[in-house]
């Protein structure tokens, strides 16, 4: 795991580059690398995994012959299969190789196959490429988006980057609106944007070409479809088993320490039993809060003495909070208000003084079908079924229904065509809300998620729910703030219910394996697949995921600390501070009113305003110090 920065440009400045490579020393902090060619320049952040004492980046290919050195590589991820791509390699090509690693495996793989190679790496990565014999830049990030990769074109350079910062001393400030007024609605910013306007994401299972004077070809090389098909149960229980367990086994290869995440749910909980097979004395990690059910400490605890392996919790308190907070907001390098990344946060920085690598359960709920929401469909079956026109009147009805009344919400989300009412796991403002908060028109959410909805055309109403999830949610929200989060700290993180295999198998179960008719179980297959394997007491558990307890934090110390900050924010022509000021005045004064994650929302965009625009240079003083 590492951080890669490359720019192409016939204005490069070495001292500007350098600066900006050393803004992500934290993705790698044991080796820096700077290679300069004319007119361009590739810069390598690195954390040792694999290869330890070789595999150096940036990397050429071939290490000899007649087109020696003819690919110029820096990768940013992990390939777990790169022993037989090696070996398949070397039998059906004769390639040659100067290092044990897998980053030179992907530069040859990609130097005899070009872009067909990529369906062939199972991993997590972003990479880019410069093909000296062609002058053209090759790049590339994973199927599901688990490494980043950031860029800023212009018509004669490019600059391509693992964290938006290293770009930032190439970038005019300004504020992408529509960017904005998604990341009020859904708590984050919709890839491949970002709320910087010249700077985009690659998307995940997309690639890029670019020869300088052209224009920048992206194309994607892998689409994630959901297709359920036809499963006797205790096949597909199976089926679910057997990947994940090879999965992990292949997750766990390192020349370093590897430990794992265990919170209170099943998807952990399986990652570390399956990890214990492998590795008897696996480490394993969690995380919580003093507050009572704020906490997955003890079920963890437990778990982990059922399991028989390692576990170090971390207690996090609201000074912690206050004061790592900035910091925070530095390394997301976009706002996420996701309160669940604090405490990863710390589990991070707690996991990197033990081990240098681990496991998490991220993409188990996007691929099994996890969230309650997915019951939605279920539980609004009795409204959708009545003919238009009495919807039509129902949804008119619930229009004057006084706030707060019983069943209105109900009558509300019944009577909306899913396209309308669903645009992922976190639903902040609303349409009406944004027009007091925003000072601007912006595009609906719905111009992210239309073009979603018309891929899923044919899907029932719950698959189609995760499949909008898997392309947005996912990536945006919960991939960033796991690399971020722990990249901040050195620390790689794995994710193996990401693998391609695991998820040939999650993408053919059929909704009644998943949310089975009946019963308030999620993730049925996999907590099935699972039984056995993960203690009785957390197979059919409900899902936490490292819960934080924002509507208190917002009643004490930490409520103001976040009036102070919205009230200096120098964010007014962007959003109405008093409009979001009285929500958290409300949220303050009554108990029984809730507005912990609107005003939450609001509170890390004047802090990333803060950190990134207003005063950028006294952050990354104490970011980095």
């Amino acid at each position: 795991m590492c951080g890669l920065c490359v720019v192409v440009s016939p204005d490069l400045s070495a001292s500007t580059f350098c600066a900006a490579l050393d803004t992500m020393r934290h993705r790698g902090p044991d080796e820096t690398q700077v290679e300069y060619g004319p007119g361009r320049a590739f810069g390598f952040q690195r954390l040792a995994v694999v290869d330890v004492d070789g595999s150096r980046q940036p990397l050429h290919y071939p290490p000899d012959g007649p087109e020696r050195g003819r690919w110029t590589v820096v990768c940013n991820g992990e390939i777990y299969n790169y022993r037989e791509l090696r070996a398949r390699l070397v039998r059906e090509h004769g390639a040659t190789f100067a290092t044990d690693g897998d980053a030179e495996v992907l530069a040859a793989a990609y130097h005899y196959w070009g872009a067909a190679a990529l369906p062939r790496l199972r991993g997590m990565f972003a990479f880019v490429a410069w093909d000296d014999a062609t002058g053209t830049v090759h790049a590339a990030r994973d199927a599901f988006g688990i490494k980043p990769l950031y860029l800023l074109s212009t018509p004669d350079s490019l600059h391509l980057a693992s964290e938006k910062k290293a770009l930032m001393p190439f970038v005019s400030h300004g504020v992408d609106r529509d960017a904005l007024a998604h990341y009020f609605t859904m708590q984050y910013v919709p890839e491949p944007a970002t709320l910087h306007p010249a700077v985009r994401r690659l998307a995940p299972g997309h690639r890029l070409t670019w020869r300088p004077g052209g224009d920048v070809h992206i194309d994607r090389w892998f689409a994630a479809r959901l297709t359920p098909a036809a499963w006797q149960p205790e096949a597909a229980f199976g089926a679910v088993r057997d990947a994940l367990r090879d999965s992990v086994r292949a997750h766990l290869r390192a020349d370093v320490p590897v430990g794992a995440f265990l919170s209170s749910g099943v998807d952990s909980t399986a990652v570390v039993a399956l990890a214990r097979e492998v590795d008897p004395d696996i480490h394993a990690f969690t995380a919580g809060f003093g507050d009572a059910g704020y906490s997955e400490i003890e079920v963890a605890q437990d778990t982990a003495r059922q399991l028989g392996v390692r576990l170090t919790p971390t207690l996090v308190t609201d000074a912690d909070v206050l004061r790592e907070l900035p910091r925070i907001a530095w390394h997301l390098d976009d706002p996420v208000a996701d309160p669940s990344l604090i405490p990863l946060w710390f589990l991070a920085r707690t996991a990197a003084r033990h081990v240098t690598v681990v496991l998490s359960g991220e993409g188990a709920d996007e691929l099994f079908g996890g969230y309650r929401i997915y019951r939605e469909p279920a539980s609004l079956a009795p409204l959708d079924r009545l003919p238009d026109p009495m919807k039509r009147g129902l949804h008119a009805l619930s229009a004057v229904i006084p706030e707060g009344v019983r069943g209105r919400s109900y009558l509300q989300r019944g009577t909306t065509p899913i396209e309308q009412r669903y645009y992922g796991n976190a639903r902040m403002f609303t349409a009406a809300e944004k027009l007091r908060l925003l000072r601007f028109r912006a595009a609906p959410h719905t111009a992210v998620t239309a073009p979603l909805y018309a891929a899923a055309e044919g899907l029932d109403d719950p698959t189609t729910m995760q499949y909008v999830d898997l392309h947005t949610w996912l990536p945006g929200d919960i991939l960033t703030k796991a690399d971020r989060m722990s990249m901040a700290h050195s620390l790689e993180l794995r994710v193996p219910f990401l693998d391609r295999a695991v998820y040939e198998v999650a993408a053919t179960l059929p909704t009644a394996l998943k949310l089975p008719r009946g019963s308030r179980t999620t993730k049925w297959a996999l907590r099935r697949a699972m039984a056995g394997i993960v203690p009785a007491s957390v197979v059919d558990r409900p899902k936490l995921g490292f819960p934080t307890p924002t509507r208190r934090w917002l009643r004490g110390v930490i409520g103001e600390w976040a009036d102070d900050l919205m009230a200096r924010s120098q964010t007014k022509d962007l959003i109405d501070l008093e409009y979001a000021r009285g929500l958290l005045a409300a949220h303050r004064a009554d108990p029984r009113t809730d507005n912990s994650r609107k005003v939450w929302t609001v509170a890390m965009f004047c802090l990333w305003h803060e950190v990134t625009v207003a005063s950028p240079r006294e952050h990354v003083v104490t970011a980095l110090g």
